[in-house]
Order: structure tokens, then sequence, then C-alpha cells
């Protein structure tokens, strides 16, 4: 009799086709599933006669026996399209299911669809686990990052699974861990895409002003950004920059100066910003990235626009060796502020959710495995080691000093970049949250004094305690009645 399978996994798309692999090189046995309609009828056992073939995998195309085939509690992960596909097959999953078993969402859900799918499963007696996984093809294959949240009853179920197949951090530690109740797991994964997007957006600012400003060559670029590797801003994003800078067709041609300048987004860092907006913590800088991707996407728009907004011809001045290294203290600086506001967002979300997130361990699960993996965040980790109610990171005393050191070179970056028209939203956007964030009166108080004037919303007083809200008669015209005061 064939003994039955520790885990089972549904959909066989790149990262579960691959995920199902790793999950078997680390002795498991894995039952797959794949719809069986069209050209899917055929996945299952393509999979099987090929990277598969004479491994151990049970497949199939029906959903009962697949179910019948996983061990008690069983174990089934879903590594299929966000939305209502994962309803679907929750819902055709259920009749089939018994108490204790587990359901586990790998995809890209938003993470109030865990939410509500964990309360309605639990009611049934099924445990839902929303998991974040990161690190694309090569992480989910040889080791991803992995965020799990939900029922936490399921974990220690999965843990010896998860710990396994996730990546490990060079002191050894897998790069995965419990995340908290509810839809907190997507929650996190959703914030670690915002902060991708960020992070992206900031070495595409530094390579716009080595490109356009310096007017380096693709090899000297490659350069400069391998040897910022090996410092402070050792990343796998930097790593691949590196290689992407230096990748020729075979004509011989640099492929990246064949590249259209219009770049996709697939949601994740749009719901990140929506979110912030939501819970009130400013997210500028991801937001910033979001919309320069649809900036970039109306390519005819700005031909025209740069046609009729000629840009002045550049200063040509050397580009010192001082130069680069005040750039890369930019973006570093500049990196500082993204992840600030990325956990910050994490720390009042928690907060109103009552996850109890530990942010010192999330930031040690992204440091292997994962698209933004970097020794920065063993640096990050260590902070809210020291102090878990760190209210922000840039008043760590660590950050601190880093911020302080960058903080002339990486205003000097910013304005010669303006100066010389080239744009570097990212750098401006981070350097603008420093800015009002260190500013010890911002001119709000003649924002609330125009929102008082033209709506009577109240305003508070220097002289006066917090809490305590006061109108103002303005005109002489008015009436002594004020609108009700609160903060959406």
């Amino acid at each position: 009799m064939t003994r039955k399978s520790d885990i089972g996994l549904i959909g066989l798309a790149v990262m579960g086709e691959n995920l199902a692999l790793n999950m078997e090189r680390n002795g498991f046995q894995v039952s797959v599933y794949n719809r069986a309609e069209g050209a899917e009828a055929h996945v299952v056992e393509h999979f099987l006669s090929g990277r598969a073939e004479g491994k151990h995998f049970l497949g199939f195309t029906d959903l009962k026996p697949f179910v019948e085939s996983i061990e008690r509690p069983r174990k089934i992960m879903m590594m299929i399209r966000a939305g209502k596909p994962v309803d679907s097959v929750i819902d055709a999953l259920l009749p089939h299911l018994e108490e204790g078993d587990i359901i586990i969402d790998g995809g890209n859900s938003n993470w109030e669809d865990s939410e509500r799918r964990e309360a309605t499963l639990r009611a049934r007696g099924v445990y839902f686990v929303g998991c974040g996984i990161s690190g694309g093809e090569e992480g989910a294959l040889n080791g991803p990052a992995i965020m799990p949240g939900g029922a936490r009853e399921a974990w220690p179920t999965l843990e010896p699974i998860f710990t396994k197949i996730a990546a490990k951090a060079e002191d050894g530690s897998p790069c995965c861990a419990w995340i908290g109740a509810g839809g907190s797991g997507h929650f996190v994964k959703m914030v670690h895409n915002g902060i991708e997007y960020g992070d992206m957006q900031l070495i595409a600012d530094a390579y716009a002003v080595l490109s356009q400003i310096a007017g380096k060559s693709n090899e000297e670029m490659a350069t400069i950004f391998s040897s910022w590797g090996a410092g402070k801003l050792s990343s796998y994003l930097i790593e691949i920059t590196s290689e992407i800078l230096r990748h020729r067709e075979s004509s011989g041609d640099y492929l990246i100066d064949k590249i259209l300048d219009a770049a996709g987004q697939k949601g994740t860092g749009k719901w990140s910003v929506i979110n912030s907006l939501e819970y009130g913590e400013p997210l500028g800088l991801i937001a910033t990235a979001v919309y320069e991707r649809s900036l970039s996407s109306g390519v005819d728009l700005r031909r025209e626009a740069s046609e009729l907004y000629p840009r002045e011809a550049r200063q040509q001045s050397d580009f010192t060796e001082a130069d680069v290294l005040a750039l890369e203290r930019t973006l570093y600086a500049s990196k500082i502020v993204s992840y600030a506001q990325g956990f910050s967002l994490l720390s009042e979300a928690s907060r109103a959710n009552g996850w109890e997130l530990d942010l010192a361990s999330i930031a040690r699960i992204w440091r292997n495995g994962c698209i933004i993996r970097s020794s920065f965040l063993n640096d990050i980790a260590a902070a809210y080691q020291a102090e878990p109610e760190l209210k922000n990171l840039l008043l760590a005393p660590y950050f601190h000093r880093e911020v302080e050191e960058a903080r002339r070179d990486w205003r000097q970056t910013v304005a010669n970049a303006f100066l010389q028209e080239c744009s570097v939203p990212a750098f401006a956007s981070a350097l603008s949250y420093f800015s009002s964030l260190t500013t010890r009166r911002l001119p709000a108080n003649l924002v609330q004094a125009q929102r008082d004037f033209f709506g009577a919303h109240t305003f508070e007083r220097v002289d006066q305690p917090r809490g305590q809200f006061f109108h103002e008669n303005w005109t002489g015209r008015g009436s002594d009645t004020s609108s009700t005061s609160y903060n959406a």
C-alpha cells in the first residue's frame, strides 16, 4: 500500500511546481493536483513525467482521491491566482475535509481576504493559514522566505515542513517564523512587496544619476554597483543590477539599452499604499515608486511632453570618486527611510489588529530567500531586538549615526540632480520625509487654520494641553458653532 503524502499542493505553475520540488528534495512526499480543464488537464502528467519523474510524488486530477492521499491532519497548500479562484478551490475542498485539517494559501492574496477566510474556516473546524512566500522561481525551488499567519493551532504541524524548505540565513536559522493571527502573514508579505517597489525605484534613481549626469557606461555602472554590493548596500537587487548592466545580446549590444522604459506592476505595491492611508502611516517613498511605474507606462505621453519641454543642456563636469561615494550614501540613507516607513506601517497595523507582530523576527525572515534580502536587515533586526517598541527606525542609535554620516551628501546629491533636470523621485521623497520628520515646527498650523477658516474644523493651541480644540470666528461674520473634531 502506498504511504500517504506529508502534504498536498494545488497549482503547478512556476511557483507551485518549484515549491513542490523543494518539499520533495527535503524529504517530504507530496501529492499534487491541478484542475483538469482544457490544456491544464495534462499539467500533472507533464510534471510527473518530467521534473518529478522518479521522485516521491503522487499526482491527481480528481480532488477527492487527492485529499484522501494526504496524511491527517491534512495539510493542503494552494499556489494559485489570488481572488475568486482561492475561494472556489476552498469551497471545492471543504466537503472532503475533516476537523483539524489545514488549508494554506501561498499566493499573493489580499490580507483582508485571508482574515475573512480564517474566520469562516475556523467556524467549520478547518484551520486556515495565509502564507506570504517570497523569492520567485529560484527561491521557491531552493529556499524562499516564508511568512505564515492565521490559525495558530496549525503551526506545530506546519513548522517542521516550512522551516526545512525555507532559505537559511548566514547564521543557519530558517527564514521562516510564525507571524500572527488573521491576515497578518499576507499583510507582512504585502509590505515586503511595497518595500521591494521602493528598493527598485531607489536603484533606478541611482542608475539615472550615473547614466544621465555622470555619463557612465554600462560597464562602469556595473562595476560601481558591484562595489556597492560588497559594502553596506549588499543585497540581491544590487547584485542583479550589476549583472543586468553587463548583459549583452548575441549581437553584442547591451540588452538594458533595448528595453522599453515602461515598468509593470501586479498590485501589491498599490495595496501597501492604500493600507498606509487607512492606518494613517506615511508611506511616501513606496507610493512614489508605485506612481512612477504608472507614469512610466505612458510612454507616448512622456515623449510628447519631453518635446514640449526640452531639457536644458547639462553642465559637463567630472563625476569624481567623491560624487560616487555621495551617491552611495544617498541610496543608503533613502533605503533607511523606506524601511522605516514600511516597518512603521507594520507596527501600526499590528497595534490596530492585535497581531503582536515581532518586527525583529520579520526582519530576520527577510535576510535571505526573498527579493529584498540584504545584510542591512541584520541591522534592522538588531534595532528592534534592542527596543521592540521603537517608534521609528530613524530613532534607533545605529541608524541615527548612519543617516548623520550621509546627511550632507544626501542633500547635495538630490539638489544637483534637480539642477541637472535628472528625475530622482524616490531620493527626493525620502529626503522630504526625513526633512519633515526632523522639523520641530511644520507649517501644518497654517493648513489647520485654513481648515478652521472655511470649515470650522477647529484647532489645538501650543499654549494649551493636547486634546483641547478651539474654533475662531475668523471673519466676524461666522458663529461659534464648530465641526466635529476627528482625523480620518
